[in-house]
């Protein structure tokens, strides 16, 4: 019996608290999420899993503050701490990214980057209203983007104590945008604006789509160097996959290699939401600067689209729903806003296409977003 009540003592459920159980809630929801409603499950079925590791008592499988051994603190240590893993999903993203569209429009660039407006309106916001320092405020603000690579990066930089939440605030408005966006639309734009039908884009030659991740990537990163780890590994994604002699290269970058990166990263942010660390008002202030930040940067876009329209002449204006998807959740956002404008005409606009431009812009604008705040603040 003795024996038994030791075994009984070191076992994890002698050391189980109130707080372990709300975590494992938390992660088992997220898998929920996942599993049956399809919210970026590639990545929160991990950092759900994560999370339910991280808050086993006795297990040594969080990562983070504080800790200094064990499985998770390896990858953490490894894949976040050392920046290597949020570069390395940027070069599977320049893999499956085609920027044709927004070089047949190359104004829709300006409608990605003011669909940024988010990030900095959300910054100040957390910073001057909410209470987080200088830095802790600029992570948080990046959610606004609508990239998580992009803000588990910067947040491992500028606050890594908040990665949890900075994390999952990111990836589940990710996943909300189908429900996010539809509303600001709606509310934003007139029955009129929504007919606006886009004419036929011109053709963009091999050359040009060879030549901008070479020539756009230098100059992004010689005026921003701080942004170079993403738009680097961004851009040469992306030249890998153009050339059209790296079939191999872009296989791997593009498939397995992304894939194994996705796994590491999603079970290394899991990892850090211990109880201790989630379970605090801190919590609910990011996802709600988070709602905010996303909000703006949906808005930002579609009311520069707004602007646009006032000096161009009837015949060329264009749809201003698109610019709601200048935020970088890559083609997701430019779906949303082809179902909904497809919707609200009765199949006869349908602005995919046009909305991709200002879509992939936004992968470049949070990319020189967190570049900004690095360099700033620095990191």
């Amino acid at each position: 019996m003795e024996a038994l009540a030791e075994l009984l003592g070191s076992s994890g459920f002698a050391g189980l608290t109130w707080q372990n159980g709300v975590m494992f809630a938390v992660g088992g929801i997220l898998i929920y999420l996942a599993i049956t409603k399809g919210y970026e499950p590639l990545l929160l079925i991990p950092i759900g899993s994560g999370a339910i590791l991280a808050n086993l008592p006795y297990a040594a499988m969080a990562a983070g503050m504080g800790v200094d051994e064990g499985l998770m603190q390896m990858i953490y240590t490894a894949g976040i701490k050392t920046e290597f893993l949020p570069p390395i999903i940027f070069l599977g993203v320049g893999v499956l990214t085609d920027f044709r569209p927004l070089l047949s429009r190359p104004f829709t660039f300006v409608l990605g980057a003011a669909a940024q407006l988010g990030i900095f309106v959300a910054a100040l916001g957390a910073y001057y209203l909410a209470g987080f320092t200088i830095q802790e405020s600029a992570a948080i603000g990046i959610i606004g983007g609508a990239d998580g690579p992009t803000s588990i990066f910067l947040a491992s930089k500028l606050a890594p104590h908040l990665l949890g939440p900075i994390a999952v605030a990111a990836y589940s408005y990710m996943s909300l945008v189908p429900i996010i966006q539809p509303p600001i639309m709606r509310l934003l734009t007139t029955k009129k604006e929504r007919n606006i039908d886009m004419p036929q884009a011109r053709p963009v030659s091999k050359k040009a789509v060879i030549l901008f991740p070479i020539i756009a990537g230098t100059i992004t990163m010689l005026a921003v160097p701080s942004s170079a780890p993403l738009i680097g590994m961004l851009m040469f994604g992306n030249l890998i996959a153009v050339s059209g002699v790296t079939e191999r290269l872009r296989k791997t970058a593009g498939g397995s290699m992304t894939d194994i990166v996705t796994i590491f990263l999603g079970l290394a942010v899991g990892s850090t939401m211990t109880g201790a660390t989630f379970l605090q008002l801190t919590t609910i202030k990011i996802l709600v600067m988070g709602a905010i930040a996303f909000s703006f940067s949906t808005a930002g876009g579609l009311l520069f689209a707004k602007l646009i329209n006032l000096f161009l002449p009837d015949g060329k204006k264009i749809n201003p729903c698109i610019g709601a998807a200048g935020v970088s959740a890559v083609p997701m956002s430019a779906r949303v806003v082809q179902g909904f404008v497809s919707e609200e005409t009765n199949g006869r606009v349908n602005p995919l296409m046009a909305a991709m431009g200002p879509n992939v812009a936004g992968v470049i604008g949070s990319a020189v977003a967190a570049g900004v705040f690095l360099m700033l603040l620095g990191g």
